[in-house]
Order: structure tokens, then C-alpha cells, then sequence
């Protein structure tokens, strides 16, 4: 049997694991191609895990949210183009989603009015940012709600479709 690791500052991949209470050897038995020397690599920051070991830590350890932060935080690609999606509660992420889509309905003309023409002229840009900012919240809610269906569904709660 492990030890109980007293580090200080584990990273997401270790509380990850120690959340399901699985010791290094027994998450290695379960990800089958991932041995415990590596998870070792992994957690103490020595090596970067490839995206397929990533995706079997997210669902060993029954946290989807391992994919949005390797993606966000440690491929080149991602870190430029996916935002990090945090953990929200249902009710948060509908108010959010809610208030952004209230904004919309009421910026939706004005959109309309900027873009009919195919281009987007300086006395317009101010107006396009600030929807452009929202339509970002609206999809930042999206990607927070199938998070948190993600989870659920790991946890059990809800059966997939």
C-alpha cells in the first residue's frame, strides 16, 4: 500500500488521484497504460502528460475538468485559443448564462445594424467589442454547463444520453 503524500503543493493531476483516494499503484492498475512511475513524473512536475494519458486521469479520476486544464494551461495550442473553464455551481452558471443572454436579446439589433454591411467601421468598434465580450460569456456559460454535465455524469448523478 502508498503512503499518504505530505507535499505541499500538489498539482491538479495528484489531488486529482488522492480525491478518489487511489494511491499511485492502484490509478496505475486502473489506466493501464500509465504506470506508477510516470503518474510519479507526472505529479512532480518532471514530465508534461500526453493528451490520451490526460483523458484516462479525467475519467479514472471522475474529473473532467483535467482535459480544460491541460488544454488551457499546458498545450501551446490550447493556451492560446481555449479558455480555463472553473468548476461552477448549476445555479451560477444558469444566472450567468442568463444575464448574458437578457444583454444579447436587447444588443441583438445593434449587432445586426453593425454587421449587415460585412464590415465593422471605427464608430462601430465599441459597440462590437462589448458584444463580442459577451458572446464570449455566453459561450464560457456553455462550456461551464457541459463541465458541470461532465461531472455529474462521472459522479453518477446523471445517467448519458
Amino acid at each position: 500500500m502508498g503512503r499518504k503524500s505530505t507535499k505541499e503543493n500538489k498539482n491538479i493531476y495528484q489531488t486529482s488521484r488522492e480525491s478518489v483516494s487511489l494511491t499511485r499503484e492502484a490509478a496505475a492498475e486502473q489506466l493501464v497504460f500509465v504506470s506508477s512511475d510516470r503518474i510519479e513524473k507526472i505529479e512532480s512536475e518532471k514530465f508534461l502528460p500526453h493528451p490520451d494519458e490526460v483523458l484516462a486521469m479525467a475519467d479514472c479520476y471522475k474529473n473532467p475538468s483535467l482535459c480544460n486544464y491541460y488544454c488551457s494551461h499546458e498545450c501551446p495550442i490550447g493556451q492560446k485559443y481555449v479558455p480555463e473553464i472553473k468548476f461552477k455551481e448549476l445555479s451560477q452558471i444558469t444566472l450567468e448564462m442568463l444575464a448574458s443572454l437578457n444583454f444579447m436579446e436587447k444588443e441583438k439589433n445593434r449587432l445586426i445594424e453593425i454587421t449587415v454591411d460585412g464590415t465593422i467601421s471605427d464608430d462601430e468598434m465599441v459597440d462590437f467589442k462589448k458584444i463580442q465580450k459577451e458572446l464570449t460569456q455566453i459561450s464560457m456559460a456553455i462550456d461551464s454547463l457541459q463541465l458541470w454535465v461532465e461531472k455529474a455524469i462521472a459522479d453518477g448523478k446523471m445517467v448519458p444520453q
